[in-house]
């Protein structure tokens, strides 16, 4: 079963596709909260080589409400509440002390791994507040749906302060994913590791360019995709032009040849596989899942449409390895790249 930012699960009701998504789209977890890690030191492979300072001043941000949030000084205790941000934190040597789903993020997000013990404060879209008390944050950072997010309004009676995000633009989509990095790097002090981190970003992008231009494509058109089962049909969510796995493979020169409509913020559709056949003969590539109860792609491989597609006939229908989280941030998008490389130079 797919799983969705909760802000994407709001905004897809513009394309159909929020009840059988909203079904999918957090997982429940124990309610009680486990210990804060005795050790704070963040799991990133690259941070234990990590040089780069944090900052002592004083932090004075506007978060992605246009609401100002102030610290005395950086944020060392921090419950994320949305894996994207999760992920950021990680990346910048940063551990949350509380996550929202810990065992759902270990699962859908491999770019980055969450210390033992991290408390776990229920799910995504209804965070428990007793727990998330119990974590004695000293911000929390949450994905907002809008400026009436009732959840942002829960998390303030805490008396914490609350830094409301916006996970994805699709008028923006890698730009919105490096600025969200940048944010949390702002109030959390780590402005010099984000830089550093940026920079290989966007070195791999230009490396993989490189390797995909060298590679000798039947076509550059592609549609990415993932799926779900709802009733023992397959609902196709292709990604149109905005979304973020989207972006990175024009990045990389691939040509998106989705046209169907998109929800404005994550660029995400709806169809079924018959609707696969108007892209012709693109390339087709698409997120696997691991889990046996709602494995999407055992119900494709089942289905004669699909099997008649050009793509999967000429042996251009890719999988993704499963973990690479499709709403992630800077290392989930390197994951992505390099599953882009390895799937287009090895056919």
């Amino acid at each position: 079963m797919i799983r969705s930012p909760r802000r994407a699960l709001a905004t897809l009701t513009a394309v159909a596709a929020t009840a059988a998504l909203a079904a999918c789209g957090t997982t429940e977890t124990d309610d009680s909260a486990a210990g804060a890690p005795s050790d704070a030191a963040a799991l990133s492979d690259s941070c234990a080589q990590d040089t780069t300072t944090t900052s002592t001043e004083p932090v004075s941000v506007t978060d992605d409400l246009g609401r100002t949030v102030e610290l005395d000084g950086p944020a060392e205790r921090v419950a994320v509440l949305e894996w994207q941000q999760v992920e950021d934190a990680l990346t910048l040597c940063v551990a949350p002390v509380a996550v929202a789903d810990v065992e759902g993020f270990g699962t859908w997000n491999t770019a980055e791994t969450l210390p033992e013990g991290t408390a776990d404060v229920g799910t995504r879209g209804e965070p428990n507040l007793d727990a998330l008390a119990a974590a004695d944050p000293d911000l929390i950072i949450v994905e907002a749906t809008g400026e009436d997010d009732p959840v942002v309004e829960q998390l303030e009676s805490l008396g914490v302060p609350v830094l409301a995000t916006v996970g994805a633009d699709a008028a923006d989509p890698i730009g919105t994913m490096t600025g969200l990095f940048s944010l949390i790097a702002e109030t959390t002090g780590r402005t010099e590791r984000a830089d550093a981190v940026l920079s290989e970003f966007d070195e791999h992008i230009a490396e993989a360019r490189t390797q995909v231009a060298d590679a000798d494509l039947t076509t550059t058109d592609f549609v990415y995709f993932d799926g779900w089962v709802d009733g023992g049909n397959v609902s196709i969510r292709p990604f149109g032009s905005g979304a973020l796995f989207t972006a990175l493979g024009e990045e990389l020169g691939l040509t998106s040849v989705w046209t169907g409509e998109t929800d404005p913020a994550y660029g995400l559709g709806q169809t079924d596989i018959e609707g696969l056949t108007a892209v012709g003969d693109a390339n087709l590539i698409y997120t696997s899942t691991d889990d046996p109860a709602g494995n999407y792609v055992t119900e494709l491989e089942k289905n004669d449409l699909w099997t008649g597609l050009p793509a999967v006939q000429d042996g251009r229908a890719y999988a993704f390895p499963a973990g690479i989280w499709t709403f992630g941030g800077p290392r989930s998008s390197e994951q992505a790249i390099d599953a882009y490389v390895e799937i287009l130079t090895a056919s």
